[in-house]
């Protein structure tokens, strides 16, 4: 609304007495224009009852039972690099949470340098996934949390045991377990590993604009954004991408419609079923325009040839370059604002005297 300010003018006379209204001269009495009007308040965009009912807003989780000292002990685990064999990677070195829970490569290096197979996911709105990594091997974020621990090409600790036992000698982790686990008499354990990272990671959530707008503000989105919203609707997207996360909560085959080339044999190697050939979890498009390079084995460089490629070999749909733009600057209004404090590095305690230092 835009304020109008009224000026006024006052004349001095030195000496000379100022003109009686009798004396004063036409243009002196010539009456004040009327000040405008103020405008009338801005109409507020009205947010469209399609994506309304499609998709859903998304606020901080209050998660039961996690207490500050458990999430604190999370948050320190997941920074902590001596949970693998050469001391040098953490959940956050391929799960950056300052860079939307992902390091922007296509797989993530692990021990000694080995590449993965697959690209990492961001670790952000993950708890709320119908279950972990691309082909579902894991059902939960404490579940997972476990898994890279030992895997021999990431994190590449022999057993868990080897885990408890190098915590177990860090005096700074048997204060922080026994202060997140206290009715315990032992909780430095696997499972409490899984547990507290767990707890840590069922905060990582980054509302932003698009939630304003589904929350009743318009305005929070572009027309261009608004427009790609719609475009993505009609287009098809939602078949699988809808809900509050846009996705992770389904299981869809690599080109359903038309067939798309990948080694990988995705939840097949899970499940064993043929029907599982090159399927995998539907990824969340929150905050997608910064987790690339995209799908499933960091083959894409650029978000808008991800979405000419879903279209086509998910729905049959070839895009234009201009409705390739349009559904990609929609997804940019899906990236949030990340909880900085929430997600800062913290002190780790020191280890002590009996704490093994990094294998080859």
């Amino acid at each position: 609304m835009t304020s109008l300010l009224a000026l006024a003018l006052l004349a001095c006379g030195g000496s000379t007495p100022a003109p009686t209204p009798d004396q004063a001269s036409p243009a002196a009495v010539e009456e004040a224009p009327a000040a405008e009007p103020e405008a009338a308040a801005e109409e507020e965009v009205p947010v469209s009852e399609v994506h309304k009912n499609i998709f859903k807003p998304v606020t901080k989780p209050t998660p039961a039972g996690h207490t500050k000292d458990l999430v604190d002990l999370g948050r320190m685990l997941y920074y902590e690099p001596r949970l693998s064999l050469g001391q040098d990677i953490s959940c956050n070195s391929c799960h950056d949470l300052m860079a939307y829970g992902v390091d922007g490569k296509p797989t993530s290096p692990g021990h000694k340098g080995q590449l993965g197979a697959r690209n990492s996911p961001s670790s952000y709105f993950a708890f709320a996934h119908v279950a972990q990594f691309w082909d579902g091997r894991a059902k939960t974020v404490e579940e997972q949390a476990l898994g890279p621990i030992t895997n021999p090409v990431e994190m590449a600790m022999p057993d868990l045991d080897t885990v408890v036992a190098l915590l177990d000698t860090i005096p700074g982790y048997q204060t922080a377990f026994a202060k997140a686990f206290p009715s315990q008499t032992k909780p430095i354990t696997a499972e409490n590993i899984g547990r507290a990272i767990g707890a840590f990671e069922r905060n990582l959530v980054t509302p932003g604009r698009w939630d304003e707008y589904l929350g009743g503000k318009g305005s929070a989105l572009t027309p261009e954004e608004r427009a790609g919203a719609d475009l993505f609707v009609s287009t098809g997207c939602i078949s699988c991408h809808n809900g509050a996360f846009l996705g992770g909560n389904s299981f869809q085959k690599l080109g359903a419609v038309e067939p798309y080339e990948t080694a990988d044999e995705g939840r097949k190697e899970v499940t064993g079923e043929e029907a599982d050939l090159h399927v995998f979890k539907v990824p969340s498009l929150r905050n997608v325009a910064k987790t690339g390079p995209w799908f499933h084995d960091g083959s894409v460089a650029t978000l808008e040839e991800a979405v000419k490629l879903m279209a086509r070999h998910q729905l049959g749909k070839l895009l234009t370059d201009e409705e390739a733009a349009s559904i990609t600057t929609f997804l940019g209004a899906l990236t949030g604002t990340i909880d900085k404090a929430y997600v800062v590095a913290p002190a780790l305690p020191p280890g002590g005297p009996e704490t093994p230092g990094p294998k080859e």
